[in-house]
């Protein structure tokens, strides 16, 4: 069983997370079925794992496809300094993108890594030109469009490995 260096959870806490990544609207009574545990046990396992932040939030995964954000483009920035001021003005910005889905900073030849959902390659220039342009202290944007999906998981496999 994977331990967190942070949190003390059992098997039955695991199992339990298994359950929720799959389906966050799950009630106890069916998480109870299927960890093997009664609703009220289930509702006290959950609000402890949510008071420890073993679950951060419960979200709904929409269909950006569906809803016309069919290209997913992830953006490498590389910035023209690495200097703090430059890296919080940087990361101040970014979030006040409205096309920004995801922002990190990474190691390695790139400084942030972006996701963008956007609905065509011409809107993906528009995004460019309005919002990845303008950002402050940026000396290299390179654009990859995902042609595939090939896998999509709230959690890795990995983290339930040894969950029944």
């Amino acid at each position: 069983m994977p331990k967190s260096e942070h949190l003390d959870l059992d098997d039955v806490d695991y199992r339990l997370l298994k359950e929720l990544s799959a389906d966050g609207r799950a009630s106890d009574v069916w998480l109870g079925e299927q960890i093997n545990l009664s609703s009220t046990a289930v509702a006290r396992r959950r609000k402890s794992l949510e008071e420890r932040g073993a679950v951060a939030s419960y979200s709904a995964n929409l269909n950006m496809p569906l809803l016309g954000f069919g290209v997913v483009v992830f953006v490498a920035i590389e910035l023209s300094s690495q200097a703090e001021q430059a890296l919080n003005e940087f990361e101040r910005e970014v979030v006040k993108c409205p096309s920004v889905s995801y922002c990190g900073f990474v190691s390695g030849d790139t400084d942030f890594l972006i996701m963008l959902h956007v609905q065509s390659f011409e809107d993906y220039d528009r995004v460019y030109r309005r919002e990845l342009s303008r950002l402050p202290h940026v000396a290299k944007i390179r654009s990859s469009f995902v042609m595939r999906e090939v896998a999509r998981r709230v959690a890795p496999p990995v983290v339930f490995q040894d969950v029944d």
